[in-house]
């Protein structure tokens, strides 16, 4: 019987998550019996849709851009991370027919931020109010950072993140204080010609020396604006597929219990 595994987002055709897993599947002798696949899902099918993954041989699924939250609403247990959070990144589906839902996007984001920059104390501030804003904002604040701000085009989503979760929202276009770390957790950057200038101006490249850290969850092959102003003034940064690996690594560890081969994960989204 063939195991399925996928990723569901909308729209999701960019994502490097299939070839990544499949590379692994193979190294890890699981290839014959094993395939992880695209499932570009709308918001109002999402439910339906997972319900059925369990009956098509679908052993698990990550989620991404829009459908993180309602993931978590959908699942029947979930771990306290997730919970806290508000949002889940991986549904394993158990042969009872219950879903468990976890957030690895949070562990992947601060375990590579930590590489960069110490996060107990620092000053940190979030671009976005999504599933993906809130695991870096709920990451930030357990890693011990001294203050997360949350920056939305829409201050009252950012205002019920923090609410929700901790941290500060703000809503100005410049910063007063000085911040350590900036977290690009919204899509602009994802397609070219993405309209950059609806983003304050503390993330403009003139700006970027000021930082000592700038990650962004967007991936591109060339790299983000975001990223390709904060190299060129030599600050440490972050990007999407470092990120992509982590999290995945520690998804496909939890759908087949064996050992993440990140070597080999990390080529195969470098393609």
């Amino acid at each position: 019987m063939m195991h399925r595994l996928g990723v569901i987002g909308w729209p999701v055709a960019h994502s490097r998550s299939p070839a990544m897993h499949n590379a692994a599947l193979a190294e890890a002798g699981l290839g014959e019996d094993w395939r992880y696949q695209l499932l570009p899902v709308p918001p109002e099918l999402f439910e339906e849709t997972v319900r059925a993954l369990p009956g098509a041989g679908f052993v698990g699924i990550n989620v991404t851009i829009p459908h993180k939250a309602t993931a978590l609403q959908l699942a029947s247990s979930a771990t306290e991370r997730a919970t806290a959070i508000g949002a889940a990144n991986t549904l394993l589906f158990r042969s009872d027919g219950g879903i468990h839902a976890d957030n690895t996007d949070a562990p992947a984001f601060i375990n590579a931020l930590a590489d960069r920059v110490v996060v107990s104390g620092c000053r940190a501030i979030v671009l976005g109010a999504g599933g993906t804003a809130r695991a870096a904002v709920w990451a930030l604040l357990k890693a011990g950072a001294a203050d997360v701000l949350v920056w939305n085009r829409t201050y009252a989503r950012a205002a019920q993140l923090c609410a929700e979760i901790g941290g500060r929202p703000f809503d100005l276009d410049a910063l007063i204080s000085p911040i350590d770390v900036i977290v690009n957790a919204t899509s602009i950057g994802l397609h070219e010609g993405d309209e950059t200038t609806s983003l304050p101006s503390f993330t403009k490249p003139d700006q970027m020396r000021n930082y000592r850290a700038v990650v962004d969850f967007v991936y591109t092959d060339q790299g983000t604006p975001l990223l390709k102003a904060a190299r060129q003034a030599g600050v440490p940064t972050v990007d999407g597929l470092e990120l992509l690996v982590g999290q995945g690594a520690l998804a496909f560890e939890l759908f087949t219990g064996k050992q993440a081969p990140l070597e080999v994960m990390r080529a195969a989204v470098a393609l």
